[in-house]
């Protein structure tokens, strides 16, 4: 028993004694130590450029075209929760009054997300209160929230127009929708045009 102890203990330090005799091989001559250096350095370009090609690869249908600004009812909102064939699986959420497209964050605000609760209704109080499960199907007013949930709802408002587009506004009960027209695009478009040339 003790001899097959020795002779197994043997292995392991000739094992030792071995990998110990390569990592100095290495270490002493500079050009070893430029040969490991390029080899690690060709094994990151090959699988970060595998993973590269993995991510540009679509995994899906086409992004949605830009919507058209309009302003939306509850009732037309919840056409927009990524299920609806009417909205085309366009996800829409409204915060402080104003509706934002999420489509692009699918995964979060899309069925099985994180915040599909939000998808095609008005997620201000949910967020003042930071409860997904706080979600109304009726105009909610906001008007016993305090200061403090009314500047967190300022606060996602700013965040979501950072990242997502802006289409219109959350009508209240019994408020006309604005009119929004191709050609107050087009005005506001050009009405830039001659500031830039300004500037140059």
């Amino acid at each position: 028993m003790d001899s097959s102890q020795r002779k197994g203990g043997g292995e392991v330090d000739e094992e030792v004694g071995f990998v110990m005799g390569m990592i100095n091989e290495i270490i002493s001559s500079p050009i070893n130590m430029i040969l490991v250096l390029a080899i690690c350095f060709l094994f990151y370009k090959i699988f970060s450029g595998r993973k590269a090609d993995d991510s540009s690869t679509p995994s899906g249908p086409p992004p949605l075209p830009k919507m058209k600004k309009q302003d939306f009812t509850l009732k037309q909102l919840k056409m927009y929760d990524g299920t609806h064939a009417e909205g085309q699986g366009r996800i829409l959420i409204a915060v402080n009054g104003k509706v934002f497209d999420v489509t692009r964050g699918k995964r979060f605000y899309g069925p099985g997300g994180p915040y599909s609760s939000f998808a095609g209704h008005d997620a201000s109080r949910a967020l003042a209160m930071f409860a997904t499960d706080l979600v109304k199907d009726e105009y909610d007013d906001l008007s016993d929230l305090n200061t403090m949930q009314m500047e967190s709802i300022k606060e996602w408002e700013i965040q979501l127009s950072e990242k997502y587009d802006y289409v219109g506004r959350l009508l209240k009960p019994g408020e006309e929708p604005a009119n929004y027209s191709d050609e107050e695009e087009g005005e506001s478009e050009q009405s830039k045009k001659p500031d830039e040339k300004k500037g140059d």
